[in-house]
């Protein structure tokens, strides 16, 4: 699934293609949408919440879009797009065409209404309105959870996917079962997870060691069985529960030690 820093560019890169022009040609792939046109609408601008695109168009109507594990927006001059059944919608004006493919979610709405879909979203990653101690307020309200499975909820803060679970985890050495109650100085934790983002947002790939040579990009991430980088301990992986069901964490046993319970 993209993460936060991936669709905050994937929406420049539409706000640049799309936005102040009008649209010449409005296509959507899906039945409920099969009728609907856009063509002469200007799009006013395109945004990213978390990991929704809101592209705000003439009339006070959003095209409201998430990429959730497979979608992804491509760029391209006009001309015939390609025949590709994945392409949910297009949209394009003279200079560019926008084509959407696999979205998991694609619907329009009524500009007034966009709260309806995003308002439930934590304080956005890379939003300019990101509040840390509103992120943590909100962790803090299920003390009892798993920190790797909190920082998977968008409700709780938006933009974090598996890779920066993983990662952030690391850095900060908290292993991803360890009860909320229990992470010490969840302000750092979400402060590092804003620099990460903050850090990737203007290139595609997540890079969290400093590291951009390949396979040198994470610290645990994708590394199962291959040494720590610190510690050079076995990197361990295991599926772990978020609201779209198990994803796959991972984690250094020795440098993220096990909660302990308290018969330890």
């Amino acid at each position: 699934m993209p993460e936060g820093d991936v669709v905050w560019l994937t929406a420049r890169r539409l706000d640049e293609a799309l936005t102040g022009r009008p649209l010449t040609r409005s296509d959507f792939r899906i039945p409920k949408l099969a009728t609907t046109d856009l063509r002469g609408r200007p799009v006013l601008e395109v945004l990213a919440r978390g990991k929704h695109l809101l592209i705000r168009v003439g009339g006070g109507l959003t095209v409201h879009s998430h990429l959730l594990m497979e979608g992804s927006w491509r760029i391209r001059r006009p001309g015939a797009p390609p025949s590709d059944h994945r392409i949910r919608v297009i949209l394009a004006n003279a200079e560019w065409q926008a084509l959407g493919y696999s979205l998991g979610i694609l619907e329009l709405l009524r500009t007034s209404d966009e709260e309806r879909a995003v308002g439930h979203l934590g304080p956005d990653l890379l939003g300019p309105d990101w509040n840390p101690s509103e992120a943590v307020r909100r962790l803090c309200e299920q003390p009892d959870r798993a920190i790797g499975e909190a920082l998977l909820d968008q409700t709780r803060l938006a933009g974090i996917g598996n890779v920066y679970k993983a990662e952030i985890l690391f850095l900060r050495g908290v292993h991803p079962w360890t009860p909320i109650r229990d992470v010490p100085d969840l302000s750092a934790m979400a402060e590092l997870a804003h620099r990460l983002l903050v850090a990737n947002k203007e290139r595609y790939g997540h890079i969290t060691t400093g590291d951009r040579r390949r396979g040198h990009e994470h610290w645990v991430y994708g590394r199962a069985g291959r040494p720590c980088r610190r510690c050079r301990t076995r990197i361990q992986r295991a599926d772990q529960a978020s609201d779209l069901g198990n994803r796959v964490t991972y984690w250094c046993p020795r440098c993220q030690p096990a909660p302990q319970t308290p018969e330890e």
